[in-house]
């Protein structure tokens, strides 16, 4: 089934392009995460308001959120329990990507950990549907799915093994739903819990992956979010009391990719969270009984972190777009209409500056069509211009609030972010079109941008930068050594450059995950040689500016080391930026706008770019 669904009206338009100067916004706090109370009357948001993303409680339209007591540690998820007696929290000690998980009442009392010990690794799946016990997965060499009492710290494992996700359990714990495989390659497994037994959900199809999925509110089916029957992600269901039949297609788009499905509490209905073409949100909510599907306004350009309060009497996400900030809003399921859980979102701000980036198609060296975001600076082109690369590879470049973007066109700096091969929200060919070999078309597709933009009149030849973050830092160096002269200056940002640290530094479920889609290290080491930029870094002779975070267990912080290491031997020049009490990803405001910008000044500097507007 499908339906139509109007283009979201974001609640604060960027300005189009013109010709007068445009100043940059100055960087605001974020509010996300939602977590309603069960009975809908409250609602727990993670925001950095305070520097670092912290847990806060607000009553719903009444009164000024509350700062809750979670020590200085950045928090990255949050769960309210189905009794309301306990909110779930999952913290990022230095930021770092091996994660904890704290419990603690809404009053801020009784905070205490329950999970994430030592080196392993705490996610949170969820709660069961009474009092207050939680689905938990922790991850070292290997997975373990476990039910944690939130008063007690009582565990219960279920079931361990390698790259193992636990994602739903039946009411009495007697089934569970397991996820299991690398990067665009999972499969769901039912275990049987008091026999041990395992079977896998639906047959393998030898293409696409399952990678989200619940019990059916009789626990007679399972749904899923899955890309292995159509080139699109669909939402389907399993009849668990017939195995034989295959599943039944329940919501799929033919112009559209599901991207996340929120289960209500009684599992009647869900959210369906849409990736249009390009990356833009649309939202509807599905009865699963009758598959009737009604559209909901978007309250912005893309929406996220979408759950129902345990009564079903409300629904929270988050919003943003090129020039509004992550922010929560609440919808009324029976009626579809939206407003924001902050009385002033959705109003005019001083940091509402900006410009509306313009999305362009065009086609890989190969011929396979790509497209990206184009940003454009005041005045007549052609500008000095920034190629951007989103991390992943397996994500996406959508038109959010990105202040890099910005501030880089208020100094006169064009920005184009391109969807490469291997960027999800296209469909689950091109997902996977980089995997191992593969990824040599990746590093083509950056020259193509650059030729496009230099067609276009966007670029002016000799001055284009390139810049990236974790696998688009990996990207800007691999660019710069495969194509020696396209590009003027580059920053890469927590990137991989030679993938036998890597894999050798990483955590290990992260290692063993990524080996469907960079490489074997051992029988694929041929081929991760001449894919690691260190490999070739005598071809690079332009200025480039590593920042990385020292806490990094993702790509190990050595992954940049290395390469200043080796530009300095060469006289290359370069700049290294290390970035204290950060992991992977800059949680703490003050970091993040270091790197912006160091970022920004690299770039201006190198690229002779003109400011148009300073402040």
């Amino acid at each position: 089934m499908s339906v139509r669904i109007e283009p979201p009206r974001t609640a604060r338009q960027a300005r189009p392009a013109s010709h007068r100067p445009v100043a940059a916004p100055v960087p605001t706090s974020e509010d996300f995460a939602p977590a309603p109370s069960p009975d809908g009357r409250r609602v727990a948001f993670l925001s950095d308001r305070a520097g670092s993303p912290g847990v806060w409680v607000c009553e719903v339209d009444a009164g000024a959120p509350v700062a809750l007591p979670m020590g200085d540690e950045p928090v990255l998820a949050l769960s309210w329990s189905p009794d309301g007696q306990w909110l779930a929290c999952v913290v990022a000690p230095g930021g770092a990507p091996r994660t904890e998980l704290w419990v603690l009442r809404p009053d801020g009392t009784r905070r205490h950990q329950v999970a994430g010990f030592g080196r392993r690794s705490a996610a949170l799946a969820g709660w069961l549907p009474h009092g207050a016990v939680l689905a938990v997965t922790e991850t070292d060499e290997h997975g373990q799915a476990l039910l944690v009492d939130a008063a007690t710290g009582h565990r219960r494992v279920l079931a361990q093994g390698d790259l193992l996700t636990l994602l739903d359990v039946t009411p009495d714990a007697g089934v569970a739903l397991l996820r299991r495989g690398p990067r665009n390659a999972r499969w769901l497994e039912l275990l049987d819990v008091a026999t041990g037994e395992r079977r896998r959900l639906f047959p393998d199809t030898g293409r696409g992956s399952t990678d989200q999925g619940w019990f059916g509110p009789d626990g007679t089916s399972v749904l899923a979010r899955t890309d292995a029957y159509s080139e699109l992600a669909a939402l389907v269901r399993v009849d668990l009391t017939r195995p034989e039949q295959p599943p039944t297609r329940l919501a799929g788009r033919s112009d559209a990719e599901l991207e996340h499905v929120t289960p209500s509490a009684d599992g009647q209905r869900g959210a369906l969270l849409w990736n249009t073409y390009g990356g833009r949100s649309e939202l509807s909510l599905l009865d699963f009984a009758s598959g009737v599907q009604r559209a909901v306004a978007a309250p912005g350009e893309v929406l996220g972190d979408v759950v129902f309060a345990a009564d079903g009497g409300l629904l929270c996400l988050t919003a943003q777009g090129p020039v509004q900030p992550r922010e929560v809003w609440l919808v009324d399921p029976s009626t579809g209409a939206p407003r924001p859980l902050r009385p002033d979102t959705g109003a005019p701000r001083a940091d509402d500056a900006g410009v509306a980036p313009q999305l362009l198609d065009l086609r890989a060296r190969d011929g396979l069509p790509l497209s990206g975001w184009l940003y454009r600076p005041a005045g007549p082109g052609p500008w000095p211009t920034a190629i951007s690369l989103h991390g992943g590879p397996e994500a996406q470049e959508r038109p959010g609030y990105n202040p890099l973007f910005q501030a880089l066109v208020a100094q006169g700096v064009a920005v184009f972010a391109p969807n490469v091969r291997g960027s999800s929200g296209f469909g689950r060919s091109f997902v996977a079109a980089d995997n191992l070999a593969g990824r040599y078309g990746a590093i083509a597709d950056v020259a193509a941008c650059a030729d496009f933009l230099v067609d276009a009149g966007v670029a002016r030849p000799g001055q284009l930068g390139v810049l990236g973050r974790s696998y688009g830092g990996y990207l800007v160096l691999a660019v710069l050594v495969n194509f020696p002269g396209l590009f003027a200056a580059g920053v890469a940002e927590c990137g991989i450059s030679d993938f036998r640290t890597f894999f050798a530094g990483t955590e290990p479920w992260i290692a063993a995950a990524a080996v469907s889609k960079y490489g074997d290290p051992q029988r694929d080491a041929d081929l991760l040689r001449d894919l690691s930029p260190l490999t070739h870094i005598d071809r690079l002779d332009v200025p480039v500016l590593l920042i990385h975070g020292a806490n990094d267990t993702n790509v190990p912080a050595g992954e940049s080391a290395q390469v200043a290491q080796a530009l300095a031997d060469r006289g290359v020049p370069h700049g290294h930026l290390v970035l204290a009490g950060e992991g992977h990803d800059f949680l703490a405001r003050a970091n993040a706008e270091a790197a912006r910008t160091a970022t920004t000044g690299w770039l201006t500097r190198h690229l002779a770019a003109t400011a148009t507007v300073v402040g």
